[in-house]
């Protein structure tokens, strides 16, 4: 399909990118580790709670560090570029996807830090990380679309926070709730549910962009 192997090409093209600006991966990387190390040097090793609390709060910085530049550093003359070589659906879904792996990896990466620095209070660790992996893409899909939204506007980093607090702390609280059950062995009748609300806030999310990016895309 000739779409897939333009996606493609604009992942890699992604990819290869990070690997030429080491500066700004290792940079991210540098971040959470302080971070971490800081909550570390503040809280030594926090209670269940609040280990996953403080973990969630971390996902939100590492997305608005490490995905919400993924449009607003495209400059004009690159969209018009790409708009030549590719569709709106194709350039939106390849930035989706990148996104996501991107935040997959910083995730997990954060997530082996925590459980080095400050214990590992989980009873099900497989659990945790499941929704670790399941989390980093809903906050990697809402940011994606918003940075989108937003690198049409003047005041880009204004309006990612006034359009990004409204949604993402709903779903932060959601993803608190959802690993309730990853630290303790008890799990609550309507924990699926959660599940399937998350999973399908992820396939709206997608699918609103590939709706509402051409729109912005032809501006």
């Amino acid at each position: 399909m000739p779409e897939l192997k333009q996606i493609i090409s604009l992942i890699k093209k992604d990819i290869l990118l990070e690997v030429r600006q080491q500066y700004s991966f290792y940079g991210i990387i540098l971040y959470v580790a302080s971070t971490i190390f800081v909550i570390y040097l503040t809280m030594g090793q926090p209670e269940e709670q609040i280990w996953n609390g403080l973990f969630w709060i971390v996902q939100l910085f590492i997305v608005t560090n490490a995905v919400a530049k993924s449009f607003l550093s495209e400059s004009k003359g690159k969209m018009i570029y790409y708009y030549t070589i590719a569709g709106a659906k194709v350039f939106i879904l390849s930035k989706l996807i990148f996104n996501l792996l991107l935040m997959l990896l910083m995730s997990l990466i954060s997530l082996l830090l925590f459980m080095v620095l400050l214990n590992n209070p989980m009873h099900n660790a497989m659990l945790f990380v499941g929704i670790t992996i399941l989390g980093g893409t809903s906050l990697s899909l809402v940011f994606t679309f918003l940075s989108a939204i937003a690198a049409k506007a003047m005041q880009q980093a204004a309006l990612m926070a006034i359009l990004g607090f409204p949604l993402i702390i709903p779903q932060l609280l959601l993803l608190m709730k959802i690993t309730t059950p990853a630290f303790s062995n008890v799990i609550q009748e309507s924990w699926g549910q959660l599940i399937l609300m998350l999973i399908a806030l992820d396939v709206m999310v997608v699918l609103l962009a590939i709706i509402l990016f051409p729109f912005l895309w032809k501006d």
